[in-house]
């Protein structure tokens, strides 16, 4: 049984920035795993998500690990955890799995290596993916890299969606439909209620009610459905290398619709550049060539139908988009609006 620190009324995730606790778990968890390695000499904790509350918790931690080798020389491992006190974790390390098993990485395409899922803390350790992701090579405007990284991306994604998919695949269903993605529609209707008085739920039920119409519409039209990422956004595209891409974030990893992706993605990439004027001129063009590349690479064809489900889901990532901003601690209320308009233009409503 994995140590517990201090006292009952500490929240138990607490435990994951002690250095001597983390080593003793990473020994008995993780140095099995590298047979090469002898000890674990040093960690260093670098926390990229630290939302600790009394007894719940969202967290993503970084774990700097100097593994020794018999001859005392030290090999440094980036490890992380990704921990929740609610919503699933165990689903991450599955998928992981499942991804490694079907070697879905190769030379090219690097995901996290999945190690262990602690039940006691609600979370999954895997190797990290090192690199930069495409948000930081946007900001720095270096957009011959962020087009070679855009093309990746869409081999990837569609190399992703051509994945076997079978049941046993579907290691989140509530992510599989709009109605029930976490936090879920009735979430966010009764607390967009309770923080603005019902100013925006008229909207929200009309939005909503179309949104799933038509992805249910799409269900009902098909026997299977495919791999899909879930939650495709520059942040979650790292360029490992060159001519090297990788993939993270695998919360809401499940069996969908795969133009999910291709609209999640386009309209993530057009928000992140259409932020800045001075970033617009590339966001038309840069959408266009992940578009294309993967449709090339895919063997799909853009037709009406598959235009409309790209459209359905862009608009839905703008609401989620839009919903972060309504309810996040610190919340933008002018910028969620833009974005609540934006999509009732789209949508005609």
């Amino acid at each position: 049984m994995e140590k517990i620190l201090a006292e009952n009324h500490m929240n138990k995730i607490k435990s994951l920035f002690d250095v001597e606790f983390v080593r003793d778990l990473f020994t008995r968890e993780v140095l099995p795993l590298y047979p090469k390695f002898v000890a674990i000499n040093r960690i260093k904790i670098k926390p990229y998500k630290n939302m600790i509350w009394e007894t719940t918790y969202h967290v993503v931690i970084g774990f700097d690990v100097y593994f020794v080798k018999g001859d005392g020389r030290e090999t440094k491992v980036p490890l992380v955890c990704s921990a929740h006190s609610s919503e699933p974790r165990q689903n991450v390390h599955l998928c992981l799995q499942y991804l490694w098993k079907q070697k879905f990485p190769n030379g090219a395409v690097n995901i996290p290596k999945p190690l262990f899922y602690s039940a006691h803390f609600n979370g999954t350790f895997y190797r990290a993916v090192k690199g930069n992701n495409l948000l930081y090579y946007i900001r720095k405007r270096k957009f011959s890299e962020v087009k070679k990284i855009i093309i990746a991306a869409a081999g990837l994604f569609a190399r992703l969606h051509a994945l076997p998919a079978n049941p046993e695949a579907n290691f989140n269903f509530l992510n599989s439909r709009i109605k029930t993605v976490i936090p879920g529609t009735e979430f966010i209707f009764r607390e967009m209620a309770e923080r603005y008085q019902n100013k925006y739920n008229a909207d929200l039920s009309e939005i909503y009610s179309f949104f799933i119409a038509a992805e249910e519409k799409f269900f009902l039209s098909r026997n299977s459905l495919t791999l899909i990422h879930g939650d495709a956004h520059p942040e979650n595209i790292i360029r490992t290398g060159i001519g090297k891409i990788g993939l993270i974030d695998f919360t809401d990893f499940c069996l969908g619709d795969f133009a999910r992706d291709l609209g999640t993605f386009l309209q993530q990439l057009e928000y992140k550049l259409d932020k800045k004027d001075e970033l617009k001129f590339a966001s038309a063009e840069m959408r266009k060539l992940f578009l294309d590349t993967y449709l090339a690479i895919s063997g799909r064809s853009l037709t009406a139908e598959l235009q409309a489900r790209i459209d359905l889901y862009y608009n839905w990532m703008a609401m989620r988009t839009a919903i972060y901003w309504f309810l996040k601690f610190g919340h933008n209320e002018e910028r969620a609006e833009e974005l609540l308009k934006k999509v009732k233009n789209n949508l005609k409503l």
